[in-house]
């Protein structure tokens, strides 16, 4: 549920620490190319998906062995066990799928070495894509690689419990002031106001919306520790210390979700990968979705996506591009959103997908205002202490964090 353990920080960081050995050790891909000889005519497609489950597992090879039937190549899809060591572990040493997920937190790692083909922009009407995801997949100006299907953050509404407080639909907060007011109103009507995961990766919105963010939108500079980033930890550190939010751990969950499901809290922040998760533990829960409170600034969520990657040692790099072009076709993005519940990447069938899941609109909508993962490289420790400070926040000190953090970025953009 986008939780991110310290087993996988590790695990990532061990990969990541391969791969760039292999690049600084006079490996790197971009020296390899002619050790890669493209092969013309028919391909057999090694495909490596990070999947969510027997859902998008079946899904993705369906369309893949479509796609081969069609095209006469064929295509093997293999669900990873984990999808960043085994990866990384491929890049590192020689032999990666030819095509695979990359996840937007790890693209820039990647990219930056030579592991990916920048094949974006050779995808038919890739500027359907939206402007926001082909951000998160641009690295040194160039579009990368097609995004695959993206969530968003949006705020979750118990209605039983908003209605205990004598809560209305004109209560919904569009604001931090009326978020705060109607928590109060909550708390004092003996309910936990908001459950909220414990990582930049949902206070992350807090700092879009107040103004600010980790790096600049070109990725080249930190900016932690600005004043727009400080106002929006100090508000979350007042939401914990007045008790109108807590984290999973403070409520014995897991997730947000977890504490969301099962009543502990009457609103929470989390994804459209929510929906499942309530559908399947928490069936009569009644919840309604609606965009994140507008901070002073902006109006602000976070995304969350992946892209189709293609090696760039891969011997079959036209036909991977072809592979990709059908699977980010409108058409199947939408069987795909059908089938285990992500949102299309293209905007051409948003519409359609909005008039098959009307519910998910403040999911979709939030897609021309989103804040994708930090994209840059050598990140992981610098972010792994983010989310150590903001899980102390409550007790801790919001300038000293944002200072350490904004020091340590600036050491990793300078490698």
């Amino acid at each position: 549920m986008k939780q991110t353990g310290f087993r996988q920080l590790a695990v990532a960081g061990v990969a990541a620490a391969a791969l760039f050995g292999s690049a600084a050790c006079g490996g790197g891909f971009d020296d390899n190319k002619g050790s890669s000889q493209q092969q013309s005519g028919k391909a057999s497609l090694q495909i490596l998906i990070g999947s969510s489950g027997a859902a998008e597992t079946k899904a993705v090879q369906d369309a893949a062995a479509k796609w081969a039937s069609d095209s006469g190549n064929t295509a093997t899809v293999t669900p990873a066990q984990d999808l960043t060591q085994q990866l990384g572990q491929a890049l590192a040493g020689g032999t990666p799928p030819d095509v695979f997920y990359v996840d937007a937190g790890r693209f820039a790692d990647y990219a930056s070495v030579g592991a990916l083909e920048p094949y974006g922009d050779k995808i038919s009407n890739a500027n359907d894509f939206y402007d926001s995801l082909r951000k998160t997949f641009t690295y040194d100006g160039k579009f990368y690689c097609a995004p695959k299907d993206f969530s968003t953050l949006a705020l979750e509404i118990n209605t039983e419990l908003w209605a205990k407080a004598g809560l209305t639909d004109a209560d919904v907060p569009t604001t931090w002031d009326q978020l705060t007011t109607v928590s109060q109103k909550l708390k004092a009507a003996g309910v936990t106001p908001m459950a909220l995961g414990d990582t930049r990766d949902r206070v992350g919105a807090f700092m879009k919306g107040a103004g600010g963010w980790i790096l600049s939108a070109d990725g080249k500079q930190a900016t932690a520790d600005s004043p727009e980033n400080l106002q929006a930890l100090q508000y979350v550190k007042t939401l914990l210390t007045d008790k109108l939010v807590q984290f999973p751990k403070q409520l014995d969950s897991g997730w947000a979700g977890e504490a969301f499901g099962k009543g502990k809290a009457a609103m929470t922040i989390e994804g459209n990968w929510i929906k499942g998760a309530m559908q399947t533990d928490y069936p009569n829960v009644k919840y309604t979705v609606h965009p994140l409170p507008a901070g002073p600034k902006a109006q602000a969520t976070l995304s969350f996506t992946n892209c189709w990657g293609i090696a760039a040692k891969s011997k079959y790099k036209d036909q991977a591009i072809k592979f990709v072009e059908a699977m980010t076709a409108g058409e199947q993005q939408m069987s795909f959103a059908k089938a285990f519940g992500v949102m299309p990447s293209r905007q051409s069938v948003k519409d359609q997908y909005t008039a098959a899941f009307p519910a998910d609109k403040p999911f979709i909508d939030g897609a021309a205002y989103a804040q994708g993962p930090v994209n840059a490289p050598k990140m992981d420790s610098v972010l792994a202490d983010l989310d150590t400070g903001i899980q102390g926040l409550a007790a801790g000190d919001p300038k000293a964090l944002l200072a350490r953090v904004q020091k340590n970025t600036e050491a990793a953009l300078k490698g």
